[in-house]
């Protein structure tokens, strides 16, 4: 699942209005990626922080990095068109449209935070290829419906949709709010499938030629509780091909099939 660039903003407008006299997440995390984007009260925040934990600027970086190897797997791989980024944060490299659109043009991208800075720098630089659609909102993750109604204006939640949530929700406190706000998010997409279009297309050549014409595909969710009262073994129900796979090549590689390994305790 996905979350974006970020460490940082769609956390609450009461909270982070704009005011260059208080820190604001999506500044301090600019600052750590060596930004100029910042204001004197977001340098301060981020040098308290740097002190405490000299190590963040380089975590700051391994978000960018991961977010980057994540939509390229998601356009690439899982053939996902469509991305509702929360938390966007100042444009800096490998901004999720870009790595998105350099594999699928067509793609689809729907940025969401609630600083004026951040909207603003998004509008000027984050632009869609010809092919492709990039949007941008001005709101609250708290607000989840309200997100969830705007971004429909560009997203087609009929169909797959990945949603990013990268380095926000740390910044939710309440662990039950927080939980609400990925739940109300997952129940707005549909569940995911390998290929679905190929494989009922395949099911249904299968079945013409079966006796009983019994074959059935099930998605991820369905086979995920297949395993229930089992102990799941990481990483859970994944494509057969990407349970602990002894090589890249091999977790790259084709595969119908969804599979996991359960232990009865």
């Amino acid at each position: 699942m996905a979350s974006s660039d970020k460490g940082r903003s769609g956390t609450g407008r009461a909270l982070y209005g704009f005011d260059a006299g208080v820190a604001h997440p999506a500044r301090i995390y600019d600052y750590w990626l060596g930004g100029k984007d910042n204001f004197e009260a977001d340098r301060i925040a981020g040098e308290e922080t740097i002190a405490a934990y000299p190590a963040i600027r380089a975590s700051a970086r391994a978000n960018r990095a991961f977010l980057a190897r994540t939509v390229r797997y998601l356009a690439a791989e899982a053939g996902i068109r469509q991305f509702l980024d929360i938390g966007t944060g100042l444009p800096t490299a490998s901004n999720t449209h870009e790595v998105a659109q350099s594999v699928a043009p067509d793609s689809r991208v729907v940025y969401v935070d609630n600083d004026p800075l951040v909207l603003s720098h998004a509008r000027a630089l984050l632009t869609s290829s010809p092919e492709g659609i990039t949007d941008y909102l001005d709101a609250d993750l708290r607000d989840t419906d309200a997100i969830l109604a705007q971004a429909a204006g560009t997203l087609d939640f009929t169909q797959p949709v990945a949603v990013m949530l990268l380095a926000i929700l740390h910044y939710i406190p309440d662990l039950a709010e927080a939980q609400r706000i990925v739940a109300r998010l997952i129940t707005a997409i549909p569940a995911g499938d390998i290929a679905a279009e190929e494989m009922a297309e395949m099911i249904r050549r299968m079945n013409e030629y079966l006796a009983e014409g019994n074959h059935v595909g099930r998605p991820r969710e369905l086979v995920g509780q297949f395993f229930a009262g089992l102990e799941l073994l990481e990483p859970g129900v994944v494509k057969v091909t990407q349970w602990r796979p002894e090589s890249e090549v091999e977790a790259a590689g084709p595969t119908s099939l969804w599979g996991g390994v359960g232990r009865k305790r």
